[in-house]
Order: structure tokens, then sequence, then C-alpha cells
């Protein structure tokens, strides 16, 4: 029951999240706060993101802006890795499991992204789709990895 919990949990945190406005997701203002000296600008002026039709860059964007979308960006990797993780978990050791974990979290990332484009000032993304699926098979691979690396070593 514990499992359930934690994933109706995640998925409640999802829905809110992805109905709020991009202004009331912002953190620039505490980015300009905690980043004041703008650390590693340097290195982050190197990357360019290809996103939708355009280059997110420092450049770009600006330094903070850069910084957030790369937060967003973590965020949605982070977050769809954690409710694959939840899937998984709450499908127990029946067969497929990472397969209905990485499935799962990938139709809800579509479906989350098909929501959030009746947001105001939101739309929907396929690269947020394929951000969030990463993080499923990111995030089911390392434990499915460590799972197998445990039972070989409890055989030996």
């Amino acid at each position: 029951m514990k499992k359930w919990l934690i994933l109706i949990a995640f998925l409640v945190v999802l829905a809110i999240s992805s109905s709020m406005t991009y202004q009331q997701q912002s953190i620039i203002p505490e980015l300009e706060q905690v980043l004041a000296n703008k650390p590693f600008e340097k290195q982050l002026s190197v990357l360019k993101i290809p996103y939708w039709d355009t280059v997110v860059s420092v450049e770009e964007r600006g330094y903070f802006k850069f910084v957030e979308f790369l937060i967003r960006k973590l965020t949605h990797f982070v977050g769809f890795g954690c409710i694959a993780l939840a899937i998984y978990f709450v499908w127990g050791k029946r067969r497929l499991a990472a397969g209905v974990a990485i499935g799962g979290t990938a139709l809800i990332a579509m479906l989350d992204e098909f929501r959030q484009s009746f947001t105001p000032g939101r739309m929907m993304s396929g690269q947020d789709v394929i951000v969030d699926t990463a993080g499923a098979i990111v995030f089911v691979g390392i434990v499915v990895l460590v799972k197998k690396i445990l039972k070989r070593q409890r055989a030996l």
C-alpha cells in the first residue's frame, strides 16, 4: 500500500506543477540572489542546447534564464525517473516490470504534456517527453543493474 501512496504522491505533485503557469514556477528571482556572482558562467556559456526551433544558451537567454532552463529540464529528468521507480516497485516482481515502468512513464509524460498545453503560457513539448522518458530509463536501469549485481553477489 505504501508503494501506491508514493506513486500517487508523485502524480499529484506532477499534476499540480503542470497546472502552474511559467510565471508561477519561475525561480529566476531566487537564482539572482543565490547565484549573484554567476558561478560557472564561462563554462555554461559553452553549452548550446537545441530546443524547439531555437538554441538555448547563456548568450541567447542570459545566465539566469539559462540556469533556470537547465534546472527545469533536470527536474523533468529526475521527477519522471522517480515516477518510473514508483511504477516499477508497485508492479513488483511480475514480468516486464522495467518495461511497464518505462512505458507507463512515457505515457504519463505524453498525457502530462497534452494536459499542460491547456495551461496559459505553457505548451506541449515532445522534447520534454524524451527527457522524461530518458529519466525513466536511467533510473529504472540503475535499479535493475544494482539488483542483478546484488543477486550475483548473493549467489557466490
